[in-house]
Parts: structure tokens; C-alpha cells; sequence
């Protein structure tokens, strides 16, 4: 545990498995629905980063995206299905990163299911273009970071301890194993 962590008079580490993880990714994830999807990331080179909207992440914790089969995105992995998903519901929490292998399909009932009248902007010719594709995130693990009690009390806390001179910063964080 680093230094920081060790000044912290309160319990603020927590792994997280199976159940509990896939809960705290859900949460964590429907904050703000917006990611940024990183292929590439074990290659020599710098990670191929955009954004991206999740349409649903299921019961097990697997995130679900739609994209144009003609993507950048899409043909990196054909080469490598390994993906990092990184969130951040608030400018002070809700933080998280998962890993994970990627599986592209045009399983057309999937695609019903996802379909948002929006997405029309990219895919127009509607919930039957073509080019659209389905892209399921099987997460293998992640980590998490995020505060215990909502910002309105992390922020008192972490005035307090700077008056004080003390840690208290009330986060909570930890690895997640799904």
C-alpha cells in the first residue's frame, strides 16, 4: 500500500469479486454511459483511444456497444480482441478501468435490442443499416476508484484534513475480478 493510503485512518481498500465486482461496474459504468475504448494497448506503439457510447452493460458485467463495421476500431480488433474500457462519472469520483476481451458479431436480434433512434445520426439507414456491428466487452478485470459517502462529504472531509493535517480524503478503491 502506497504512502498516501497508509495515512488513512479509515478503512479505504477493497477488492472486489464476481458479484460484487459486476455490481460496482454497473454502477460505475451508468454514471456516465461514455467511455473511452482503447484497443491497441499492449502494442509497442501508443493505444488507439476514442470515445464511445455503452448501449447496456448485462447481468455479468459484459459491455455492449454497436460500431460500423468499416471502423479503425473494428479492424484493430480483428488483429487484437484485447480492449480497455476507461470511465469517469465526476470530475472528483467515479472512477474506473477494465480490461477485457472484445467479440464482434451482426447478430441482428442484438442489434434490435440496442437500437436507439439516435444512433441514426451514424448509422443512417436506421436499425437496418448494413454496416452496423455488434461489439460484446467480455471484462476479465478492472480496477475502481471512487469516494464512500458522495462528493458533498468528500469534499468536507478532504478541508478538514488539510486543516487538521491528516488524510482523510473518504475514498474507496480496489481491484475487480468478475
Amino acid at each position: 500500500m502506497d504512502s498516501i493510503n497508509q495515512q488513512q485512518p479509515e478503512h479505504n481498500h477493497e477488492d472486489l469479486h464476481q458479484a460484487d465486482a459486476v455490481k460496482k461496474i454497473k454502477e460505475l459504468a451508468n454514471k456516465t454511459n461514455t467511455c473511452f475504448f482503447s484497443t491497441k494497448f499492449r502494442a509497442a506503439t501508443v493505444p488507439a483511444t476514442r470515445p464511445m457510447a455503452v448501449q447496456q452493460v448485462d447481468e455479468e458485467g459484459n459491455f455492449w456497444f454497436l460500431s460500423s463495421n468499416d471502423s479503425h476500431k473494428n479492424q484493430e480488433l480483428q488483429e487484437d480482441n484485447r480492449v480497455q474500457l476507461l470511465f469517469q462519472g465526476s470530475a472528483h469520483s467515479d472512477f474506473l478501468s477494465v480490461v477485457g476481451t472484445a467479440t464482434i458479431s451482426t447478430d441482428k436480434a442484438r442489434i434490435h435490442e440496442l437500437w436507439n433512434p439516435i444512433l441514426k445520426a451514424w448509422f443512417t439507414e436506421g436499425e437496418d443499416d448494413p454496416r452496423i456491428t455488434v461489439i460484446k466487452v467480455a471484462v476479465t478485470d478492472g480496477y475502481y476508484w471512487d469516494n464512500k459517502h458522495g462528493n458533498a462529504v468528500a469534499l468536507v472531509k478532504t478541508a478538514i484534513g488539510a486543516a487538521i493535517g491528516q488524510t482523510l480524503d473518504d475514498s474507496i478503491e480496489g481491484k475487480l475480478s468478475v
